[in-house]
């Protein structure tokens, strides 16, 4: 264990707790802020999953009355943006917290306490957002939140109030650590770890970072420009006044496409971890992988408009988009093969993390091949707002990010926990998940076909769709209760769960040289790389265990209050963006306060003596 000797430059506001509550909720370690960035994702994705079943038990029998239709408009709104923004992203936030710097041989991120204040401002706005639920004003736009829907004529309580600033609010924590996760790559890897020797996972979230850094900028204007017409008396979309409102379409789906590509990247950089290592080979195509990736970044900002096939944009722009759509399919195509690659001639363990890793290969071929018959202008009419579209997305999101997601948690559950999961409840899971996620959205795509439009809240049973419908309702529950295993084993696993041993999978990189679970400072010594399999290559290859300094005392971060308080000062100002003019300038002032303080307060050490070293 480590020994925390000392503190330097510390200040009379700085906590000293190293246990209990106050140190989890004044930590600037990468690693606790993971394992709160997981748990809070979990529990919004529980919330997002009893909003989707109820839409789902309306939809099962044509002339349902179980929820009122404006509860309905509430209820789908709130889904996608539960799932998109509180529950995938903040999941794929606590994968990169944890690993990133476990895998580049850093002790941690950048800048420590900017990655505790991204979470604190992602779980305040996230509550935040959730708050009318209690008074019947939730979000009720939809996720996509197009205008004029969003203005005062069509929307005149508070419902698109909450769901501009609270969407703020999550913005800036994911902006946030996009800039951070950036630095931290570029800075602070392991010596020897050239930018072609890093893990692809690190890839993935370094071109995910810079998608994040340039497309949240397009939405946060659009999200500011609504607020100012309905606080403000502004006109960006008043149509009396000569605006378009299609300018909020091309702002949103300029962040809106992209953003695809943010919440699959990180997953296909976890199957490009999970497969070389469960299939004992090193991963197929590596440079033309890393490659793929980088103009998968390009490209995903080259296609928005094929959201906007139907507004009337005119042949020339249509072919020119729907040229771009069918091109971006190329380098994720190369990633399908490279994978297949791997696989091809490897010794493969069917563990459970595999089973998802595979279950992502098939699900997202079907996703990705449906998003590419969206490319196709003609076809793109009939397909656009129904539940074909539906179908897409969510074999994109759930059957590629999510599956993706669950493979890497099955994967690093030792690593955090030093435990396995249970491998029964893992396979039982995956089969259960599997099954009902395709009982639930394969039959949409007929739907789509057959005419069912998205958004709707019943239907005559003359339409010819209750078969399907009861079906994606019943595959609905099959699904949850797959998802419902996962929860369990986790929960078991983590008290219970089988003594794992420093290397359970026999992997490849460098998160695994270190203890398991990782002390506090990762590394006792920074490790020197010299393979891009650098574990593989000291295990099979004989490489020396080389270390890039001599062993000695390790100085970290030391824990502050200031990322909390800030993130409540602004939460404070967004009540007041709602409410009160007066709340919004308390808010402010507090907000300013705490980045005086953050300012003054300095960086603050800890001096810690790794296990084994004398201190002197």
């Amino acid at each position: 264990m480590a020994t925390i000797t000392s503190t330097t430059a510390r200040t009379l506001l700085r906590p000293t707790a190293q246990k209990g509550l106050l140190s989890w909720l004044t930590t600037v370690d990468h690693k606790r802020i993971g394992i709160m960035y997981f748990w809070t994702a979990l529990f919004f994705l529980f919330i997002g999953g009893v909003e989707a079943l109820i839409i789902r038990l309306q939809l099962a029998r044509p002339n349902q009355t179980l929820v009122h239709p404006e509860t309905f408009n509430q209820l789908f709104t709130m889904h996608g943006t539960t799932m998109i923004f509180l529950a995938v992203m903040p999941l794929i936030a606590a994968f990169i917290n944890y690993l990133l710097p476990l895998m580049i041989g850093a002790r941690d991120v950048a800048f420590p306490r900017l990655n505790a204040f991204s979470y604190w401002i992602f779980l305040l706005g996230g509550i935040f957002l959730n708050i009318p639920w209690f008074f019947g004003q939730a979000p009720n736009a939809a996720w996509t939140g197009y205008v004029p829907l969003t203005l005062n004529q069509y929307s005149p309580g508070l419902n698109a109030d909450y769901w501009l600033a609270g969407l703020q609010l999550v913005g800036l924590g994911t902006l946030i650590s996009g800039f951070n996760f950036i630095v931290t790559i570029f800075n602070m890897r392991a010596p020897g770890m050239t930018l072609l020797r890093m893990p692809v996972f690190a890839w993935t979230t370094l071109i995910m970072s810079f998608l994040v850094i340039m497309a949240f900028p397009s939405i946060t204007i659009a999200l500011f420009f609504i607020m100012f017409d309905r606080m403000f008396g502004t006109h960006f979309f008043n149509i009396a006044a000569g605006a378009d409102i299609t300018l909020w379409q091309h702002l949103f789906w300029v962040f809106g496409h992209p953003e695809v590509y943010i919440l699959i990247l990180p997953a296909m950089g976890i199957i490009s971890e999970v497969v070389p290592t469960f299939s004992r080979k090193p991963l197929f195509g590596y440079s033309v992988m890393v490659f793929s990736t980088v103009a998968i970044g390009f490209l995903g900002f080259s296609v928005w408009s094929h959201h906007m096939f139907t507004i009337g944009m005119g042949a020339v722009a249509n072919t020119a988009f729907a040229l771009t759509t069918m091109t971006i399919a190329i380098p994720t195509g190369i990633k399908m093969f490279n994978w297949i690659g791997t696989l091809w001639g490897g010794s493969i363990r069917f563990k459970t993390p595999m089973l998802y890793a595979l279950g992502f290969l098939s699900m997202f071929v079907i996703g990705g091949l449906s998003g590419v018959m969206h490319s196709a202008a003609p076809a793109n009419m009939q397909q656009h707002d129904t539940y074909f579209v539906i179908a897409h997305f969510h074999y994109v999101l759930i059957g590629g990010a999510l599956f993706g997601l669950l493979a890497g948690m099955h994967y690093w559950f030792p690593k955090v926990t030093g435990r396995l999961m249970n491998e029964r409840l893992g396979v039982a899971s995956f089969i259960f998940s599997l099954i009902g996620f395709n009982m639930t959205f394969f039959p949409h795509h007929f739907l789509g076909l057959m005419g069912m439009p998205r958004r709707i809240y019943t239907y005559d049973a003359a339409m010819g769709w209750n078969t399907l419908n009861m079906l994606s309702t019943v595959g609905a529950f099959v699904l949850a209760f797959g998802f419902t295993l996962v929860l369990v084993n986790l929960l078991v696993s983590i008290k219970k769960g089988k003594e794992a041993g420093p290397d359970p999978w026999d992997a490849r990189t460098l998160e695994w040289i270190t203890e398991t679970p990782p002390p506090v400072y990762n590394f006792a010594v920074t490790p020197l790389v010299s393979s891009r399999d650098e574990f593989w290559a000291r295990k099979y290859q004989g490489a020396p265990a080389l270390a890039a300094e001599e062993p000695g005392p390790i100085i970290l971060p030391a824990p502050s209050y200031f990322p909390l308080l800030m993130s409540i000062a602004l939460t404070v100002a967004a009540f007041g963006l709602v409410y009160s003019n007066l709340l919004l300038t308390i808010g402010l002032a507090a907000t300013l306060l705490c980045i005086i303080g953050w300012a003054f307060e300095g960086v603050g050490e800890v001096t810690i003596y790794p296990k084994g070293f004398e201190q002197q």
